[in-house]
């Protein structure tokens, strides 16, 4: 609930009379990945059928829209901005002609060397659409002197740096990327004869579709009329987005072959393990900072209160693009149960503290509402550094732990204590191997930097 500022949701289907259909379900699944707008590109093997918009899945295809786009096979996106602000002409996924045949391409995460890609591209004489470092792939594709179109896109992919996994719609067929540092997770399953690709696991559960794996670090899969192709790029220091865990996945989903639920409730154990103060009831902010409160309020044995209630027809709070959008959707967007609060001392278990400026106004909402003391457990350490994959806090200024001490940053929230989980209590309590996590914005560790890399607006005039 803190303000971080989401990635994208990106999906693919292969071999389905339905594949409209079934990306629509895929991309409402993935919603929470990014609401600020969406868009579908099917294909029959002849015809080329698109729908973008601004806004949620459910505002852009409405009244029948989705009867138009026919075809077989597709991809889809929903879209927070990280590289590329937030207008109509940067909707996903890019769509362009090459050779006289169409390519679409959906993107999720940052490549982190496009504003030197982009610079070489541009003296070459490249005109750019988009102000996305997603283009950049295409053009890369275009001036590869490879042959075959499958070794044109590995030329230009062993070109990218940082954190991207796509889905790419050719004439024939589907490809996903999963990027060699397996920042940003991608799940294969099985739709009848068909396949699907998408971001998280839950997007398959609506579709019907049978989970089969993640795809793996570097992994390049080609789905078409043979049937599955792997290829892989040189495989680079694993560094898994740890926030997709914390924060970011649906607690339904599987990714990076773990369970999202697990990991969280996990995290809440082993921060009731940590936390150094007590009170009389746990209440989670919901909805992220549910589970982890959940095995916060078992494992120390004080009784769990969904002492606050969330409107769910507010978006997510810190997808909105505009600080004052933000303010008045926390305002709106979680309120506090009297009842349950009044007299207690209470135990608030939060996903994470970005900029202060959340936590502040819940706080103040509690203390309204007649809390005694409150004590704030946050999930994950303190965030001290930017992040370049795909996180929009490019800036230490904007980071509350970056400047100040924990002292004041109790004072500036209002709380009577506050308690973060350690490092090696986050990374034990995922079950995956700890050294296999990026936790660059905690340490300042970067697996990967570039000191051209200006942040999501680098492109625009």
């Amino acid at each position: 609930m803190s303000f971080i500022k989401e990635n994208c949701g990106i999906a693919g289907v292969y071999n389905n009379k339905h594949s409209a259909e079934i990306l629509y379900l895929s991309l409402f699944s993935l919603q929470h990945r990014g609401q600020e707008s969406c868009g579908i590109v099917v294909c029959d093997g002849k015809t080329v059928n698109i729908k973008k918009g601004m806004g949620t899945v459910s505002e852009v295809f409405k009244d029948g829209t989705l009867s138009s786009l026919k075809g077989s096979f597709g991809i889809g996106h929903v879209r927070y901005s990280t590289t590329g602000s937030s207008s109509s002409k940067n909707i996903q996924p890019f769509f362009s002609e090459y050779s006289g045949k169409p390519y679409a391409i959906a993107h999720n995460g940052n490549i982190v060397n496009s504003h030197l890609l982009r610079e070489k591209l541009e003296k070459r004489g490249s005109i750019f659409q988009t102000t996305l470092d997603t283009e950049i792939l295409m053009h890369l594709i275009t001036i590869s002197k490879k042959i075959k179109f499958k070794d044109k896109l590995l030329d230009a992919l062993s070109k990218l740096k940082g954190a991207f996994a796509f889905v790419i719609l050719t004439p024939d067929e589907i490809i996903g990327v999963k990027d060699p540092w397996d920042f940003r997770p991608l799940c294969l399953g099985k739709i009848k004869n068909g396949y699907i690709v998408a971001s998280e696991s839950c997007a398959f559960d609506l579709t019907g579709a049978r989970y089969i794996r993640e795809l793996s670090p570097g992994e390049v899969v080609f789905i078409n009329k043979d049937g599955i192709e792997s290829v892989h790029l040189p495989q680079k220091k694993i560094s898994r987005c740890i926030f997709e865990f914390i924060y970011f996945a649906r607690p339904d989903s599987n990714i990076f072959g773990a369970s999202v639920y697990n990991a969280r409730k996990n995290l809440g154990e082993k921060l009731a393990e940590e936390f150094p103060y007590s009170g009389d009831i746990v209440v989670p902010i919901p909805d992220s900072g549910s589970i982890a409160a959940l095995g916060f309020s078992q494992k120390r044995g004080i009784p769990f209160e969904m002492g606050i209630v969330r409107n769910h027809y507010i978006g997510r709070t810190f997808i909105q693009p505009f600080q004052i959008s933000r303010e008045v959707g926390v305002k709106v967007k979680l309120n506090p149960i009297r009842n349950v609060i009044k007299g207690k001392d209470i135990i608030v278990v939060e996903d994470s503290i970005v900029r202060g400026t959340t936590s502040r106004l819940r706080i103040k909402s509690l203390r309204d509402a007649g809390a005694k003391r409150i004590f704030m457990a946050v999930s994950c350490p303190p965030i001290k550094y930017p992040c370049f994959y795909g996180i929009d806090f490019p800036s230490r200024k904007e980071l509350i732990a970056a400047r100040y001490s924990l002292n004041h940053i109790v004072k500036e929230i209002g709380v009577d204590g506050l308690y973060y989980l350690s490092l090696d209590g986050m990374l034990s309590s995922i079950g995956l191997p700890e050294e296999e996590f990026c936790t660059a914005c905690f340490t300042g560790k970067y697996v990967i930097k570039d000191s051209h890399f200006e942040g999501k607006e680098q492109f625009e005039l």
